[in-house]
């Protein structure tokens, strides 16, 4: 009996950790590059720098305020330059060290889209109806794209494979040559689309406020499949080891079969679900209006831990090193254990954070509806 005991002791220390810890074999790229991050999962598993035991000794290292206009678009990070868009309709490059602008560039409408990098260019959406590639080191405006007319493109685009895909409030979603900006493919839905697609294994996976969740072929555009919630679906979805997880206003967050649609399960939080899900260590973070952000189990939907944030956790979460990272409409940024859900760090910025963190070499990086972009590092 004792030599069993002892067994179940070393596989305990052994495997335990090895689960936790256990990421995809993928080359390690430190930097967020778009809203979902390369993974799709919003989880950075290449921080080293931050993480459980030195968070709480965040401090700030730099705010910039851009043009006088809210910034509720998630930074990208990449190359040592940040890239943000502003609710008065300018995107900015910033020197990921100093704050230090580099460029901007103006469009006709606000900026809510989240930019994406990818092969020195910059993607985003604007509300003047128009999809942008503009040079990453310049500015310069390389392509631009117009969607329906009179239609804001606030979902955030993702970049695979030389296409760029994008949802616009014209009902659509398009796949747009990333070189030249030529439409290859779009698909009509009944519904706004302001969810930001994931791709992963060839598929395009998106919300629409027609209430679906949709698989969509990421060569052609056609519908594999879609799965009706109870509301409107403009939570982003996260697409890990073969699981599609996404909240809706119906209140839920769904874990859904990628190739098939099929409901695994959901679990109801206390008000809709506009956060999209971030996915890391076997376990689904996402936050509810009802004040909370959720750690599910990513195969059961079991609840592992909630966090009560004070006000709307709508941002979607970060996950980085053992630290999840999410901010609240009242006006504060968090660091969460990843594990136990116990606060490790909080900023109080003062004004409604909209905008969800980014966390690359050791940074966290945020925008406010103070019309700041703020890069928090240790002191």
């Amino acid at each position: 009996m004792k030599r069993i005991s002892i067994l179940v002791l070393i596989l305990f220390v052994c495997f335990v950790p090895v689960a936790w810890s256990q990421q995809p074999a993928r080359k390690c790229y430190n930097s967020w590059a778009e809203f979902h991050r390369y993974n799709m999962w919003r989880w950075n598993r290449c921080e080293k720098v931050l993480n459980v035991h030195n968070v709480g000794s965040l401090g700030l290292k730099w705010r910039y305020e851009p043009d006088y206009g809210g910034v509720s678009t998630a930074p990208a990070v990449a190359n040592g330059v940040v890239y943000v868009g502003t609710d008065n309709g300018s995107v900015f490059a910033l020197d990921a060290r100093t704050g230090t602008v580099l460029w901007s560039y103006t469009t006709a409408g606000f900026v809510q889209s989240s930019p994406a990098v990818a092969n020195g260019v910059v993607y985003f959406g604007s509300a003047d109806n128009n999809v942008y590639a503009l040079n990453a080191s310049t500015g310069a405006k390389l392509w631009s794209y117009a969607t329906g007319s009179g239609w804001p493109v606030t979902s955030s685009p993702a970049v695979a494979n030389g296409v760029v895909y994008v949802g616009s409030d014209d009902h659509n979603v398009y796949a747009l040559n990333a070189t030249t900006g030529t439409v290859l493919w779009s698909y009509t839905t009944a519904g706004f689309v302001q969810s930001s697609p994931a791709v992963a294994n060839g598929v395009v996976y998106v919300g629409s406020d027609d209430h679906n969740v949709y698989a969509l072929n990421a060569s052609t555009g056609a519908k594999l499949w879609s799965y009706t919630t109870g509301a409107l679906v403009s939570s982003s979805p996260a697409v890990a080891n073969g699981v599609v997880y996404v909240g809706s206003w119906d209140d839920n967050v769904y874990a859904l079969n990628a190739s098939t649609g099929a409901k695994l399960w959901s679990y109801t939080t206390g008000s809709l679900v506009d956060s999209s899900p971030a996915v890391a260590y076997g376990v689904v973070y996402v936050g509810s209006y009802d004040h909370n952000v959720y750690a599910l189990n990513a195969s059961t939907g079991a609840k592992l831990w909630s966090y009560a944030t004070g006000s709307d956790a709508d941002p979607a979460p970060a996950v980085a090193n053992g630290v999840v990272y999410m901010a609240s409409n009242d006006g504060s940024v968090f660091a969460l254990d990843a594990r136990t859900g116990g606060k490790l760090w909080r900023r109080f910025i003062g004004d409604p954070v909209g905008s969800s963190p980014t966390v690359a070499d050791g940074v966290v990086y945020i925008g406010s509806e103070d019309n700041y972009v703020y890069a928090f590092s240790l002191k």
